[in-house]
């Protein structure tokens, strides 16, 4: 073993080396801190990841590791890790760290926080990696051919959206705000309040104008709406009805219908609204829609190929 050129054997050695790194730092630093990442953090850490994937890149002839990272015999251990830890995560239930000196919830385990578990994270990184020297290298090959260039724009279509959409989805995750307005009737509400009951000032105000419900036979609820105004910093008023899973987007939040007064039920003068900010959103979304387009370049021209 470790003898050149490496093999698959190495490449599972190499992620679990890396899974062994993770067990450690997590029993020596804790979890992952996502909310230490928060912008201009996350930025500044895809630049110099991005800088990275480039001299791993441009080394790779002087140092054979290097070199090995973009090769099948690398990638395929790294999934099949990956694919492991991601079946545990999604056998087992997950649940969101609280800022403090002790986040896990008593009695959890590591495995109820997979996006803060270092071996899961390390594992990724070490697979985003992987795609950035594959996506350097295909891309640094290009053929004028047509033929060749049908080949290639799918395969970086399917590799630049993986690689956009895993590192953006990672490192936009600490900027995402989950927030609780609980509003009156006829009173403008600036504030909100996070998980941890800590009140913030929003870039925004909403008024509840109304609030609707519609009930069944049983005086259940069917149905159930806020109409509201949404006023902003720079004079925007909106009109507009909020109810659960369909909701309104103001400046980059997405406002969602979230409760109400319960005792008051079809009366109730409150509601309870959910404010949502993704800024990193745009670019996972871009992500994924050059996967599918990859994957309808595929379907499109490996048709056009069976009929040559």
């Amino acid at each position: 073993m470790w003898n050149k050129p490496y093999g698959m054997k190495e490449g599972f050695h190499i992620g679990g080396g890396l899974i062994v790194t993770g067990l450690l730092l997590q029993l020596s630093v804790g979890p992952v801190d996502w909310d230490a990442f928060r912008w201009p953090v996350n930025g500044i850490l895809l630049a110099v990841f991005l800088a990275l994937i480039a001299v791993i890149f441009v080394l790779r002839k002087k140092v054979y590791g290097f070199q090995f990272i973009g090769t099948h015999n690398a990638a395929i251990p790294a999934l099949v890790y990956a694919v492991v830890l991601t079946l545990i995560m999604g056998l087992t239930r997950q649940k969101s760290l609280t800022p403090g000196p002790t986040p896990m919830e008593e009695g959890s385990l590591w495995i109820n926080y997979m996006l803060a578990f270092w071996p899961f994270v390390l594992i990724y990184v070490y697979i985003a990696v992987i795609l950035g020297q594959t996506i350097l290298r295909r891309t640094l090959n290009f053929k004028l051919s047509s033929l060749n260039l049908k080949r290639d724009i799918p395969f970086l279509l399917n590799h630049l959206g993986l690689f956009l959409a895993m590192t953006t989805a990672t490192l936009g995750n600490a900027d995402v705000q989950r927030l609780k307005m609980i509003t009156v009737k006829g009173e403008p509400e600036w504030r909100a309040l996070t998980a941890q009951q800590q009140v913030v000032e929003m870039p925004i105000a909403i008024e509840l104008k109304q609030f609707v419900m519609e009930t069944y036979d049983d005086g259940s609820p069917r149905r159930f709406a806020s109409d509201i105004q949404i006023l902003t910093k720079t004079g925007k008023s909106v009109q507009a009805t909020v109810e659960v899973n369909k909701p309104v987007e103001v400046d980059g939040w997405k406002i969602y219908q979230y409760g109400y007064d319960t005792q008051m039920g079809a009366m109730s003068q409150t509601s309870i609204l959910e404010l949502v900010s993704d800024p990193w959103l745009p670019l996972v979304y871009t992500g994924i829609y050059m996967m599918l387009a990859g994957a309808v370049c595929m379907f499109v021209l490996g048709g056009r190929w069976k009929s040559l």
